[in-house]
């Protein structure tokens, strides 16, 4: 009889870790897809303009405006989620932030982006994707929460870090103003936005208006992760700075725990949500890091790589992590 349950449970553990692999696979596939028509298809990276274009300013901000203009609003004012997440985010953050301050030997900007690189999520281009397809339709809100709130702090520590090192050649007016027409100029701050004031106010598009909306967050996922993936085999893979192994350990390991931690602590929420935020904090450094990068021109060859090989690395991470919060390995 004990040899009969033994058994059972290997086959459950195998069929379980079936179904992790069966949904991890095809996502990080499409990132892989793009990777290696970046790197092996001939076309010039122009061509990529119109997909980010396509992914960024009309495919995901309708989806996050269909999902959120479906839920309930006392679902999205959820304040202690919103703070337990995004001082999770920060605490990652700080933590790179000051061991990037010792490594530098204080200096500022090159901290700053080792901060992103441990703190900034991929919540953008893979966040809502892997949620949806993990958890379904109930983990949009606090993947959407996510999103919003981890952009606003990143979009305005970057800039303010930057002005503090003397970085950001501007006055301090005009860089709140330029921070805060980055953030509420986002397409998918905006779509955000106006989900949830449909949300309030119980106003829908007209169908022929709500099936084109559809359309869009049927293509969003897709399109995203293989333009991720184009994106990251364009760009140069020269050096892997020893530091980053350290960074990228908080970013995918160390991040996820926080959130658990915090959450924990706080208490009070429903496990999806709590599920959604660690699978949210466990992805690799956001693509939008490499474009702070550029603008400062500060740590970029370096945020390239640490982007590349946190997209790498989390096929392992985060297959782990889901491996756990499906078997209930976490301590909720």
């Amino acid at each position: 009889m004990g040899a009969n349950s033994a058994a059972f449970e290997r086959e459950g553990d195998q069929g379980r870790m079936q179904d992790i692999i069966s949904l991890s696979l095809p996502f990080f596939g499409l990132i892989f897809l793009g990777f290696g028509a970046g790197k092996f298809i001939d076309l010039p990276e122009s061509g990529l303009a119109w997909l980010n274009f396509f992914v960024i300013y009309l495919a995901l901000p309708s989806l996050f405006f269909q999902l959120l203009s479906q839920t309930p609003i006392d679902q999205i004012a959820n304040w202690s989620f919103i703070f337990g997440t995004t001082f999770s985010s920060y605490t990652a953050f700080a933590i790179a932030f000051c061991i990037g301050i010792v490594i530098t030997a204080g200096r500022i900007p090159e901290a700053t982006m080792q901060g992103l690189i441990a703190g900034y999520a991929n919540v953008g281009y893979m966040g809502p994707g892997l949620t949806l397809a993990a958890f379904g339709a109930h983990a949009t809100v606090p993947a959407a929460l996510i999103f919003c709130f981890d952009v606003t702090l990143f979009f305005i520590l970057a800039p303010m870090l930057m002005a503090i090192s003397g970085t950001e050649q501007r006055e301090f007016l005009p860089t709140a103003i330029a921070v805060a027409k980055r953030i509420f100029l986002h397409p998918f701050i905006l779509s955000c936005i106006a989900g949830i004031t449909a949300a309030a106010t119980g106003l829908r598009p007209p169908d022929a208006i709500d099936q084109l909306l559809d359309y869009l967050k049927s293509a969003a996922a897709p399109c995203a992760l293989f333009a991720m993936g184009v994106t990251i085999a364009l760009r140069p893979l020269r050096k892997v700075p020893t530091e980053l192994a350290l960074f990228l350990a908080i970013k995918l390991i160390l991040h996820p725990i926080i959130v658990l931690l915090t959450l924990s602590w706080i208490g009070g929420f429903d496990p999806i949500w709590v599920n959604t935020a660690i699978l949210m904090a466990c992805l690799p450094p956001a693509a939008t890091s490499f474009v702070i990068a550029q603008q400062y021109n500060v740590y970029v060859e370096r945020t390239s790589s640490a982007i590349m090989i946190g997209t790498l690395v989390s096929v392992v991470t985060v297959t782990a992590f889901l491996y756990a919060i499906k078997n209930g390995l976490l301590p909720l």
